[in-house]
């Protein structure tokens, strides 16, 4: 068996204090919404939380399905950084960014430069998608954070990334080993409006439809969510996980998946362990379990 926790949205809380020269256009109307709605729902207690049941339960790898910042400045980025540290080594994390860790042109570079050791593929290269085999699973992750203007959160992969994961699919089927895409907008239609949508998603399903994957993980949305994709013989199932940071106020409280992964004479079963954040008790407790 191995176990996998998929975590996203963590906005890591607070948010650090902002050099006047750098509130203009979008970051200030982030700052704004930050102060004035988010500030409350996203709660270190509850990060801290989470860190804790990790480290307790020590999965053997962690996803991260984005939207690790809330407006991408530098010091969200370093602290964000050392969040990842303090989980544990580097090869048992797969990063993947969110929309809001390319909050404005340019600041995904910082980003990706500073996390780039959690989204190295194997082989060392940086970039999209990248491979991740561990243990018994492979593990794509695809990118699908521009940068937008205000007011608009929707996400893509683009051409070049759907052609090369096309083809790194094709590769590893030949395996037969199980295999988990992550990307951070949903992959389904009708998961969001289009202006917080996927705006290629229809091709990403038409990769998935002739190149299939056993499981395709996201956030964005902030509650947990469950669809499926067609593929070429059956479907593929989609989790989306809420929020690891919220306590609750506005949408669904904090709340991961635990997969726990089982290969035997060619055979793949997942099963789902649903985490949700006890505001009263301040820990994180099992409230689900479903197999796929």
């Amino acid at each position: 068996m191995f176990r996998i926790a998929h975590i996203s949205d963590l906005h890591i809380p607070p948010l650090p204090p902002v050099p006047l020269k750098q509130l203009v256009g979008k970051r200030l109307i982030g700052q704004f919404s930050w102060f004035h709605k988010w500030k409350s729902e996203h709660r270190q207690v509850v990060l801290d939380a989470l860190l804790a049941h990790l480290q307790e339960i020590k999965p053997d790898h962690i996803c991260i399905t984005g939207d690790i910042t809330f407006t991408t400045l530098p010091a969200e980025v370093d602290k964000a950084a050392d969040w990842f540290s303090r989980l544990g080594e580097a090869q048992r994390i797969s990063l993947i960014p969110g929309n809001h860790d390319a909050y404005v042109a340019g600041a995904l570079d910082y980003a990706e430069q500073k996390w780039s050791r959690w989204m190295r593929d194997d082989e060392g290269q940086t970039g999209f998608p990248y491979l991740h085999r561990r243990g018994p699973v492979d593990i794509i992750g695809l990118s699908s954070a521009v940068a937008t203007p205000p007011g608009i959160s929707l996400g893509r992969i683009g051409q070049p990334q759907l052609e090369k994961t096309e083809t790194l699919l094709n590769r590893l089927s030949a395996d037969s080993r199980p295999s988990l895409l992550l990307v951070h907008h949903a992959p389904q239609d009708g998961a969001a409006k289009p202006r917080r949508a996927l705006a290629d998603r229809k091709e990403l399903q038409a990769v998935l439809k002739r190149t299939p994957v056993d499981l395709v993980l996201h956030g964005h949305l902030h509650y947990p969510v469950q669809a499926e994709l067609e593929g070429p013989d059956d479907t593929i199932p989609v989790l989306g996980a809420a929020s690891a940071s919220a306590i609750g106020g506005r949408k669904s409280v904090a709340h991961y998946h635990l997969l726990e992964v089982e290969t035997q004479g060619g055979q793949t079963q997942i099963t789902v362990q649903h985490y949700h954040f006890d505001p009263i008790a301040g820990i994180f407790s099992l409230t689900r379990t479903q197999t796929l």
